[in-house]
C-alpha cells in the first residue's frame, strides 16, 4: 500500500496510509499486522488521520512490510482478535467529547430561562435515583447526589445546579467507560482466538467461519490446532492437552466415543469430532461469560469498600450541615457535598480486581471472581488432584522465601503445606 513518511527518528516511524477513509476494522487489521512484523517492537494506528506509529527495530523490515500491506491479505491472516477496545474506545470518546461540546453550546448561546428549564428536567434523574434509595431506607451516595442538585435548585441557583449535574454526568461516562473496557479486554484475553475451522462433509473438507458451524457439523483437528468447539471423537486419534480446563498438566489420550472441549490443543494425532455446543454455548464460552459477569463473585474486601462507601454518606451529610450552621454559606455547603469520594471507594475496588484477574489471564490462570482471588491469598495449604514427581520448588525475593514443608502422597493426590519465613526479623 502507498503510505508517506511524516516523521522519522531513530527506532520511530510516523507514517501516513493513503486508503482514503479508514474504518475501525480496518484500523485494527493494519495494527496487528504491523505488530506481527518481525523488527516491530509496537505499533499504534490513528484511524481518523490514517497515520500510524511504529516502533522498530528493524527499519528495512517494516518499509517491506508497509510496501506489502493489503488490508484484504492481511485480513484472511487472522491476527486481529475476537474483542479489541477500539470500538469501545470510540463510543465512549464520542460520547464524552459530546457532553462537553453540548454543556460549551448551552452555555454560550442558550438563553438563561431556556437553561434553567432543562437544568429541572435533568435534575429529575438524580432526585428520582436519591428518593429511591431514601425510600429503600438507605442514605447511599446517591442521595448526596440529589441534596446538592435540589439545595441549587431551591435556590434558584440553576447554573450552579447544571454545573453539578455535568461533573456527575462526567463521571458517570468515565466510570462506565473504565468498568467496560476492564470486562472487554479480560474476555479479550480468555478468548480463544479462532476465526475459522475446517469441516467435513463426506469426503470433502471445507474452510468455514466458526460462526456458520451448527451442531451436528463435523470438525477436522489436527496436530498443534486448538479445539475450538465442545463435541466428541467420531474417528480418529488424538492427545489432548487439557489443561486450560481441567489443569491435567499430561496429554489425555482421546479417541472415537471420547468427549473433548473449547480450548484444549492437540499435542499429536489427528481427529474428527462431531460438534456438541455451537459458538457460545461450550464451556470455555461459559467460563469466559461467567468472567464477565464476575462482580456478582465479589471479594469481601469489595463489600467492605462498597459499606464503607454508603457508611460515610452520614458523615458528609452531617459535615455538611455543620458546614452550614458556622458560616452560612451554601457554596461552601456544597462544596462539601461534592468533595464525598464515596464514589471513588465504590469504582476502585472492582476495577484493581478486574484488573488482577486479567493478569492471570496473562499466566494462563483462569479466575471465576474476586472471592477467589481473595480465598487464595489468605491459603496456607494447596491440594492438587495430581501426581507430581518433584519435591518442591523454592522462590526467593527480598522478604519471603517460600517453601514446602510437608509432602504426603496419597493415592494420586499431593498435599502441600506452605509456609512463609521471613528473611528479615
Amino acid at each position: 500500500m502507498k503510505c508517506k513518511i511524516l516523521h522519522e527518528s531513530k527506532g520511530r516511524l510516523r507514517v501516513h496510509m493513503f486508503c482514503g477513509k479508514m474504518s475501525l476494522d480496518n484500523a485494527d487489521v493494519l495494527e496487528y499486522y504491523l505488530r506481527s512484523v518481525n523488527g516491530v517492537t509496537d505499533a499504534a494506528v490513528y484511524d481518523r488521520t490514517c497515520d500510524a506509529v511504529i516502533v522498530f527495530t528493524d527499519r528495512k523490515a517494516v518499509l517491506k512490510a508497509l510496501a506489502a500491506f493489503a488490508f484484504e491479505k492481511a485480513r484472511k491472516m487472522e491476527l486481529v482478535p475476537d474483542h479489541t477496545s477500539r470500538k469501545l474506545n470510540r463510543e465512549f470518546e464520542d460520547k464524552l467529547v459530546m457532553t462537553v461540546v453540548a454543556r460549551f453550546i448551552s452555555k454560550t448561546f442558550i438563553p438563561a430561562p431556556i437553561r434553567a428549564f432543562i437544568a429541572v428536567i435533568k435534575s429529575w434523574k438524580y432526585i428520582k435515583h436519591g428518593l429511591k434509595a431514601l425510600l429503600s431506607g438507605k442514605l447511599s451516595v446517591a442521595v448526596l447526589d440529589a441534596t446538592a442538585v435540589t439545595v441549587s435548585l431551591l435556590r434558584r441557583d440553576f447554573k450552579t445546579a447544571a454545573s453539578v449535574m455535568f461533573m456527575l454526568n462526567i463521571g458517570e461516562i468515565l466510570e462506565d467507560w473504565t468498568h467496560k473496557k476492564s470486562v472487554a479486554d479480560l474476555a479479550g484475553a480468555m478468548s480463544l482466538n479462532v476465526e475459522s475451522v475446517w469441516v467435513k462433509t463426506g469426503d470433502t473438507e471445507t474452510l468455514i467461519s466458526i460462526n456458520d458451524v451448527h451442531e451436528g457439523d463435523q470438525v477436522v483437528i489436527r496436530t498443534g490446532n486448538m479445539i475450538p468447539l465442545d463435541g466428541r471423537v467420531v474417528c480418529g486419534e488424538a492427545t489432548v492437552n487439557q489443561a486450560s480446563i481441567t489443569g491435567e498438566s499430561l496429554p489425555v489420550r482421546k479417541s472415537e466415543g471420547s468427549y473433548v472441549y473449547a480450548g484444549t490443543v492437540v499435542e499429536e494425532g489427528e481427529c474428527v469430532i462431531c460438534v456438541d455446543k455451537a459458538t457460545g454455548g461450550g464451556r470455555y464460552d461459559r467460563i469466559v461469560k461467567m468472567i464477565e459477569e464476575s462482580e456478582k463473585l465479589k471479594s469481601s474486601s469489595e463489600d467492605k469498600a462498597s459499606r464503607l462507601a454508603d457508611r460515610l454518606v452520614p458523615y458528609t451529610l452531617g459535615g455538611t450541615i455543620l458546614t452550614y450552621l458556622l458560616t452560612r454559606n451554601v457554596t461552601k455547603m456544597l462544596a462539601v457535598l461534592m468533595v464525598d469520594f464515596s464514589c471513588a471507594l465504590k469504582l476502585s475496588m472492582p476495577i484493581a480486581v478486574l484488573s488482577a484477574m486479567r493478569e492471570c489471564s496473562n499466566y494462563k490462570i483462569s479466575v471465576k471472581g474476586g472471592k477467589f482471588l481473595e480465598a487464595v491469598s489468605e491459603a496456607d495449604t494447596v491440594v492438587f488432584d495430581k501426581y507430581l514427581e518433584e519435591h518442591c520448588v523454592v522462590t526467593e525475593d527480598e522478604d519471603v522465601i517460600y517453601e514446602t514443608e510437608e509432602i504426603f502422597y496419597y493415592e494420586n493426590s499431593c498435599i502441600f503445606r506452605l509456609t512463609r519465613q521471613l528473611l528479615r526479623p
